[in-house]
């Protein structure tokens, strides 16, 4: 039976590669000498550092900008709050979206079931996969599926016929 798996998957060696040429960056360009511009990289963390939110939105941007010449997609950054950090200085922590969580994972199963196509979508851990009779069901429940879900960054993986 023709099936696929719908996952949320960074390339991570990507996305490590973008941190360290935007952190060369920022430490060559002329408008961050002297300041406390950085950016780090832990785990699924990219950390940003600066003396202003104006700064950390600069910082952010040459990373939006390394990400996308790499291919990978921005989608995948999950912004949280600017925290005050000792004197005047900022720091913002950002996520890489791994994996696709819970509540998506029903929002894309209920979506594949209320289109009326004869395939079964089951949600296996982070991912979701999609199983049916024919080839094209499951082509078709893939362009729903990105045309509905556009806020995710989905791609299909293990299709086997």
């Amino acid at each position: 039976m023709p099936s696929f798996d719908t996952v949320c998957e960074p390339d991570m060696v990507e996305v490590k590669n973008a941190v360290e040429n935007a952190a060369k960056e920022i430490g060559t360009r002329f408008d961050f000498k002297g300041t406390s511009a950085a950016i780090e990289l832990k785990d699924k963390d990219i950390t940003l550092l600066g003396d202003a939110e104006f700064q950390l939105q600069q910082v952010e941007d040459i990373l939006r900008g390394k990400l996308t010449k790499r291919g990978v997609d921005v989608r995948f950054l999950d912004k949280g709050a600017v925290q005050k950090i000792g004197g005047d200085k900022v720091k913002q922590v950002v996520k890489v979206r791994s994996g696709i969580a819970t509540e998506d994972g029903k929002k894309i199963q209920k979506l594949i079931k209320d289109s009326k196509l004869k395939v079964q979508a089951a949600i296996q851990g982070d991912a979701v996969r999609v199983t049916g009779a024919k080839r094209d069901d499951l082509q078709a429940v893939m362009a729903l599926v990105r045309k509905e879900m556009a806020d995710l960054p989905l791609s299909f993986d293990n299709f086997r016929d």
